[in-house]
């Protein structure tokens, strides 16, 4: 997880840049591509029988969803202050407590649901409904944490069964015709030279954010796994004042404060049910 927390906040920041010249969905299909390339060149390597699947149906599933969270997410990096991207996807695990629940038969217990309420609270208090206007960014954002809240459930699933590289890979290849269409009503163009670095950060660190999410996944339950994302939030508060002169508001912490909460009383049962 400590790899997962880098590697998103090097893509965020390579996020921000990209978008000056970039939309949402050219980005994320030359990441696709430099993704696939990357893995296609390591699996020439590590040999093409690591790809073997039974179960292509969910690999194509998961890809859908996490494509549609991180479109939210880029496309949030392009017009919200960084530290209320990051705070906004911490409604993630209200979504990933609801979809266990559904598709892995976990159980919603006092302390996931204190989680779910400390959630829709903290978003309340960032969204901060009727005392200004919400950008339309924040609503994309929301929901690719939905998405991406799917994308993790279902990463659980394939983890008991298919190696994390492998989940990867099948993610990119789903992911890139679906990249390319999406950029299709705007334009694709080529990116520049100023570009180029920026992107390659992008590909790189959405390998590796997700290779670690995907060990981490198979190491421990998603309940558990997906609350240590919230150390996100006060280095990327830190790196949106530092290069963007971005001020983190009271709101922004506070509700992210009650969420954090919530969540590390999940975390605390959760060990607790272990031990015993």
């Amino acid at each position: 997880m400590g790899g997962t927390l880098l590697s998103f906040l090097l893509m965020a920041i390579g996020g921000r840049e990209l978008s000056a010249s970039l939309d949402t969905g050219e980005i994320l299909f030359y990441r696709s591509v430099i993704g696939l390339t990357i893995l296609l060149a390591a699996f020439s390597a590590l040999g093409f029988g690591r790809l073997r699947t039974r179960r292509p149906g969910v690999h194509l599933l998961r890809s859908l969803a996490h494509y549609g969270g991180q479109y939210g997410w880029f496309f949030g990096l392009a017009y919200l202050p960084l530290a209320e991207v990051f705070a906004l996807e911490f409604t993630l695990p209200v979504w990933a407590a609801l979809l266990a629940a559904l598709l892995l038969g976990e159980r919603i217990t006092a302390p996931r649901l204190a989680a779910i309420v400390f959630g829709l609270v903290g978003m309340l208090i960032i969204l901060r409904p009727g005392a200004a206007a919400i950008h339309p960014a924040a609503f994309a954002v929301m929901a690719g944490a939905a998405g991406y809240a799917l994308s993790h459930v279902l990463t659980r699933m394939l983890a008991l069964s298919d190696p994390p590289l492998t989940i990867v890979f099948y993610m990119i290849l789903f992911q890139l015709p679906v990249a390319w269409v999406t950029a299709l009503p705007g334009g694709i163009t080529w990116p520049t030279p100023p570009d180029l670095p920026w992107l390659a950060l992008v590909a790189l660190t959405a390998l590796s954010a997700h290779y670690c999410m995907a060990r981490a996944l198979a190491l421990a339950k998603a309940t558990v796994v997906i609350p240590i994302d919230f150390l996100r939030l006060p280095l990327i508060g830190v790196v949106g004042f530092v290069f963007y002169a971005e001020p983190v508001s009271a709101a922004v912490m506070i509700g992210a404060a009650i969420m954090v909460a919530g969540n590390y009383i999940n975390v605390r049962a959760e060990q607790g049910g272990r031990r015993s």
